[in-house]
């Protein structure tokens, strides 16, 4: 199998539990695996398809990733083809005969296909080898995503009893694992449960007022890569991929009111890095295999933790980091509450205000949100700190509220607890009212106990204290807040307790996953960047079906220069080799002998600062010896100009000293964007740009904040 994984899918080993599963299916059994998003689920059944005579029949949602995986199968060299609306019934014609002529290994069809006339005496002429049912959480009532078109799977089981079946998800509880189990009628099936834990995505709470002042460094930071931005609504959506294009960024909206061919044009361009942004509501995600995806932003509440986890799933899925970012406040509270109340079921409602309020736990949270994430899916972490969200990063700074605390329980006592945030703020503040005085609660010990506080800073604790169960929300629109046992504990026992003093994310860095993400040659990744988009274009695919961001990156740090080496590359298998080897490997040994790199051997990882020197760095650092400016430079060396000033931020980090006086900008431009900087607080450039507009490009407030932050 490590054989077969190698010459189609380049890989030299498995992902955790993906080996088990494949040694399961090609035994025949029954399966059913829980795998992360990024985890490698597709390989689970796409090697046994490989291995086992016949043709495995996969069924999928959706449309966009079963076109996805057939295009990489078939760039991997592995026969496979879909059926579903997308075709017509000429071409839904032509794969059912290449399936029963024996040329295909793998067959992707939607799950309302199996109802449409004549297709199950077709499948019932297949020599199926297998069945894999992707996205199986859609087949329970229970799962975060149900869709009738699932429950008629069932009948897979009768029409071929010997065959084995694999279900798959990136989410399921205990009780959609149980009803997968029924629903399919899997025989005896090995349960696989990966862990949940994405080591390489960072998690970040920042407070929704003021989000697009932080909103901006974070799409500078990652300028020229791809992000998702979800928004609750189809008009928040729009507004904002407006705005960010009035701002210079290649970005679009996605959502469910836009007519299908402008729906598919949008997905088309960003798969194909031709936009770098989306703005999407959730109708955007599902069925995207965009590896590279490194930033995933919620700007609005999501409504489930399920949800959640599965959206920011999208960022990363090559394992390199990536961010993803909530954007918090309990005011979105009320934009699903309006959805939630119209459900007519109350036991479908209560659901719904649970999901909803275990999300706002989440974004409440003083301790590690990685750690809450896992236990939502029922795995715990023996880990303290995380290293990879704000809490753990020390970005959410405690102080003790012990006092604070004991007199907020107080007076939900006091008042009877029939009251929400709002009016025990008021009593707490002593701010006087009808209401107030009509019910006698100016008269509590706890009336004005809390004077000299804001308003907001005593919902902002009210809502920790739910986070930590010591209170608790009734559901609906206007929620009242309820004492828990656990909060008559605290009182009782005098305990103690740390709040967070502010919620704010310092934009800190991910942690550090292997040598090969911080130290690659940026200028060899550009160019074998622009050869993939270009082969990519030339065959209609996406780019990362050429090759992934991570295979790139470590072409970018050995060199390979022969076609033994390029094969040691993450992702580089025969057929690949075969299809484009040669095109990589003209473009390395034409970048080594431009600057003088040499190949590396796999496993020995040389500093950046020996590469500096004799990479597309030493070439910017020659030239600006010669007295060059930024500008020159990159005219000569045929870069964006802002691709010169990352050289020279990455060399001034090696040699503080290296003289660039011939490059300060004149002194009335230096105060100007100096001025805007300490306007903003910080470094960040887009803040900056706002308060500029025209008057500076961003270029040019680049190297204004080099010599500013040298002074």
């Amino acid at each position: 199998m490590l054989s077969l994984l190698k010459q189609y899918f380049g890989y030299d080993s498995f992902y955790p539990l993906q080996q088990e599963i494949i040694t399961n299916v090609v035994a025949k059994k029954d399966t059913l695996a829980i795998m992360p998003t990024g985890g490698g689920k597709s390989l689970c059944y796409q090697l046994p398809a490989i291995r086992l005579p016949g043709l495995a029949v996969v069924i999928s949602p959706l449309i966009a990733l079963m076109k996805d995986q057939v295009d990489q199968l078939k760039m991997n060299g592995v026969e496979a083809e879909l059926i579903n609306s997308s075709l017509t019934a000429e071409e839904i014609s032509g794969v059912q005969s290449a399936a029963l002529t024996g040329q295909l290994k793998i067959l992707y069809i939607a799950p309302e296909r199996l109802g449409a006339y004549g297709f199950a005496e077709f499948l019932r002429l297949l020599p199926v080898s297998l069945i894999a049912i992707d996205e199986a959480h859609c087949i329970s009532e229970w799962g975060h995503d149900f869709r009738p078109d699932y429950r008629q799977l069932r009948v897979l089981r009768d029409w071929f009893p010997t065959v084995p079946l694999i279900a798959l998800t990136a989410t399921a509880t205990d009780r959609v694992r149980s009803d997968i189990i029924t629903q399919l009628k899997l025989k005896e099936p090995a349960i696989f449960i990966a862990s949940f834990d994405r080591p390489n995505l960072r998690y970040s709470v920042l407070p929704k007022k003021g989000m697009a002042a932080s909103l901006l460094p974070l799409l500078d930071k990652y300028r020229g890569q791809s992000a998702i931005l979800y928004c609750f609504s189809r008009k928040g959506t729009e507004e904002l991929a407006h705005s960010l294009q009035q701002r210079g960024y290649k970005a679009a909206a996605y959502h469910g009111g836009l007519d299908s061919k402008t729906r598919t044009r949008v997905q088309d361009r960003f798969i194909n890095d031709e936009i770098d942004i989306i703005t999407a509501t959730i109708a955007f995600g599902m069925g995207i295999d965009k590896s590279n995806v490194r930033l995933v932003v919620h700007c609005d509440l999501p409504k489930s933790v399920e949800g959640y986890y599965q959206e920011t799933g999208r960022a990363g899925r090559d394992g390199l980091p990536a961010d993803c970012v909530l954007f918090f406040s309990h005011g979105d509270r009320r934009k699903h509450a309006y959805f939630i109340d119209e459900l007519k079921d109350e036991q479908e409602r209560k659901q719904a205000w649970d999901k909803l309020e275990e999300v706002l736990k989440y974004g409440d949270l003083s301790t590690c949100r990685r750690a809450y994430l896992l236990g939502h899916f029922g795995e715990e972490t023996a880990k303290e700190n995380c290293a990879g969200c704000d809490v753990c990063l020390g970005q959410v700074t405690v102080e003790d509220a012990t006092d604070i605390t004991r007199i907020i329980l107080t007076a939900v006592l006091q008042t009877g607890e029939r009251f929400g945030m709002g009016y025990l703020a008021s009593v707490l503040l002593g701010k006087p009212s009808d209401r107030i005085a009509s019910s006698r609660h100016d008269r509590l010990p706890s009336f004005g106990a809390l004077q000299g506080h804001k308003t907001a800073e005593l919902n902002a604790v009210m809502r920790k204290l739910i986070s930590l169960g010591l209170l608790k929300q009734s559901p609906g629109e206007y929620p009242v807040v309820l004492m828990t046992p656990k909060g008559h504990q605290f009182l009782d026992q005098k305990e103690t307790i740390d709040l967070p003093s502010v919620l704010r994310s310092t934009g800190g860095r991910t942690k550090k996953l292997s040598a090969e993400d911080e130290n690659f040659d940026q200028g060899l990744f550009d160019r074998l960047r622009s050869l993939r988009k270009e082969l990519a274009d030339r065959r209609g695919v996406p780019p990362y079906v050429i090759f992934g961001d991570r295979t790139l990156r470590e072409m970018a740090v050995y060199y390979p220069q022969s076609e033994g080496s390029l094969l040691t590359i993450y992702g580089v298998g025969a057929q690949k080799w075969e299809q484009f080897g040669a095109d990589f490997l003209t473009i390395i040994r034409k970048y080594a002998a431009e600057t003088g790199v040499v190949e590396v051997k796999k496993g020995f990882i040389p500093k950046i600062t020996r590469r500096l020197l004799g990479s597309t760095f030493g070439q910017t650092k020659e030239l600006l010896t010669q007295g060059l400016t930024s500008a020159q430079i990159a005219r000569k060396r045929g870069l964006a100009e802002g691709t010169i000033l990352s050289h020279l931020e990455k060399l001034l980090e090696q040699e503080p000293k290296l003289p660039i006086d011939h490059l300060k900008p004149p002194s009335d431009n230096l105060r100007a964007i100096g001025e805007a900087f300490q306007k903003t607080g910080g470094w960040a450039m887009a803040p900056v740009k706002e308060i500029l507009g025209e008057a500076y490009s961003y270029d040019e407030i680049r190297l204004a904040r080099i010599f500013l932050t040298r002074e």
